[in-house]
C-alpha cells in the first residue's frame, strides 16, 4: 500500500489531505496546548503513554497489552496513514513514529516543524475535539527498530556501528546528573538533538545536506549503522527519524541513559 504523504510532510501537503478518509493525525503536544489549539481532526495522545514509566529506565517500551489499550483508545486502524506532530520540535512525534516502526506500521509521516510551522504559517486550527470511535487492536512487536542493552554492548565491538548520544554536551561530558553514574557510552558521538532543528524555519528539520554535514562532523557517515539514545529515547527519537530520512539503518536504544547510567557494570567514559 502506497503512502498518502511523504515521510517528512510539509504543512501545505497535510492541509491538502485533511479530508482524506485514510488519514489519522495524532497530536502529542502538551495537554494545555492541545486544549487551546490543534489541527482539525487530530486526536490527542499523551506522550507518557508511549513509555513504560518504570524507573530507572522509564523510557522503555510499554507492555504490548498497554500499547493495545492506548492504540485502541485513539481509534487506530492498520490501514491508516498517520501524521504525528507536537509543540516542541518533533521529539515526541518521532517517538510515536518509532513506536509505529516497532509495531510494523509503515504508513506514517512527521509534520515538519510540527505545530510551530503549522500555526505560524497560518494553516487552519481549532479547539473542537472530535469524537473518537475506539477500535479493538491486536498489535505485534517487531524487534528490528529496538536496541536493548545487549545490542548496544555488542555494537561497541562492531566496525561500522555508531552510537549517537542525543543528550546535551554537559550530560555527555558527565557534568550533569541523569543517573547514578555520569558520562557516556564508550565511543559514542555526541550531537544534541536541538541541533537538528532549523530555528529560522519554524523548527523544521535541517535540510538533508545540512543534516548529513552535522553527522559527518561527529563521525557518522553514509553506510554506518546507528543506535540513537538520550535519557529516555525521547530526544533521540527525533535523531532516529532524522537518520531514517537520510537512509541510515538505525535503531533506538529505548533503555537509554536511564538504564545504562544506573547499571553498575555498564562501561562508561568521561571527558578527559
Amino acid at each position: 500500500m502506497t503512502s498518502l504523504l511523504p515521510l517528512l510532510t510539509e504543512p501545505a501537503e497535510l492541509e491538502a489531505s485533511l479530508d482524506h478518509p485514510d488519514l489519522m493525525i495524532v497530536d502529542l503536544s502538551q495537554a494545555q496546548t492541545w486544549q487551546k489549539i490543534h489541527i482539525p481532526g487530530a486526536v490527542h495522545l499523551n506522550p507518557a503513554e508511549l513509555l513504560c514509566g518504570i524507573a530507572p529506565a522509564h523510557g522503555k517500551l510499554p507492555s504490548l497489552a498497554r500499547l493495545n489499550q492506548v492504540f485502541s483508545r485513539i481509534g487506530y486502524q492498520p490501514h491508516q496513514h498517520i501524521v504525528a506532530y507536537d509543540d516542541e520540535g518533533g521529539g515526541w512525534a518521532a517517538r510515536l513514529l518509532w513506536t509505529l516502526d516497532v509495531l510494523g506500521h509503515t504508513r506514517y509521516s512527521l509534520l515538519n516543524g510540527g505545530l510551530h510551522s503549522w500555526y505560524k504559517e497560518r494553516h487552519p486550527v481549532t479547539t473542537e475535539i472530535r469524537p473518537i470511535t475506539q477500535t479493538t487492536t491486536s498489535l505485534t512487536l517487531h524487534h528490528g527498530p529496538v536496541a536493548d542493552y545487549a545490542d548496544v554492548l555488542a555494537a561497541l565491538h562492531q566496525p561500522g556501528f555508531k552510537i549517537w548520544d542525543a543528550r546535551s554536551p554537559e550530560e555527555y561530558a558527565g557534568l550533569r546528573a541523569g543517573a547514578a553514574r555520569y558520562g557516556h557510552i564508550p565511543g559514542a558521538v555526541n550531537l544534541d538533538w536541538v541541533n537538528l532543528m532549523d530555528r529560522e524555519r519554524n523548527l523544521r528539520l535541517l535540510e538533508p545536506a545540512q543534516l548529513q554535514a552535522r553527522l559527518s562532523a561527529v563521525g557518522i557517515e553514509p553506510g554506518d549503522r546507528i543506535i540513537t539514545h538520550c535519557q529516555s529515547h525521547h530526544r533521540s527519537a527525533l535523531c532516529y527519524f532524522a537518520a531514517r530520512t537520510l537512509g541510515y539503518a538505525v535503531q533506538g536504544y529505548h533503555g537509554s541513559w536511564g538504564e545504562w547510567g544506573n547499571l553498575p557494570d555498564a562501561p562508561i567514559e568521561l571527558m578527559a
